[in-house]
């Protein structure tokens, strides 16, 4: 049976002809994720999640000639979900060792390092991404912006709201 065969099928709820899909494009959704998650056990949970979101949307793809492209795109959006949530976890992990660059050892220091702590947990997670992309890392509200997916415009305001809410916090 041919690949436009098997699109139809699948589209039509037959269970079989999605996992001869699968098997089909497997090897290359695997090597795509892996080079670009550089973690074996990391890409096999993006090809799942992709697989999984591919199989509930089977219907909505309008026709068998697409299928590589669109399942590869859902790949590619599963893919970057992943390498952000990891960015966040990695730098929400991060307040820490960021906190204690910043301020040396003193006891005048650790109370203002415990305070700067206090206040980066009291924003929202978005917020606080928004503020150590800026401050921390040093990018521009255009860079946030395309790594948050959100305009330039958004990132500058929700970071002037979130300034305000640690200078608030902290007085």
């Amino acid at each position: 049976m041919n690949e436009k065969e098997l699109v139809t099928r699948a589209k039509s709820g037959d269970k079989d002809a999605f996992a001869e899909l699968y098997g089909l494009y497997k090897d290359r959704l695997y090597r795509y994720a892996f080079y670009r998650l550089q973690s074996l056990s990391d890409a096999e949970d993006a090809v799942q999640d992709c697989v999984v979101s591919a199989y509930i949307q089977i219907g909505s793809v309008k026709k068998a000639e697409a299928f590589p492209a669109w399942i590869f795109r859902i790949l590619y959006c599963t893919v970057n979900a992943q390498i952000k949530r990891q960015s966040i976890a990695r730098n929400n992990s991060n307040i820490d060792d960021m906190a204690n660059q910043l301020f040396d050892d003193s006891a005048q220091n650790t109370v203002q390092k415990t305070e700067m702590q206090n206040a980066l947990a009291s924003l929202k997670d978005d917020e606080r991404e928004i503020v150590l992309l800026s401050v921390v890392a040093g990018f521009s509200s255009k860079e946030i912006g395309k790594i948050v997916d959100m305009t330039s415009g958004a990132v500058r305001s929700k970071l002037s709201r979130s300034l305000k809410k640690m200078k608030d916090f902290l007085e």
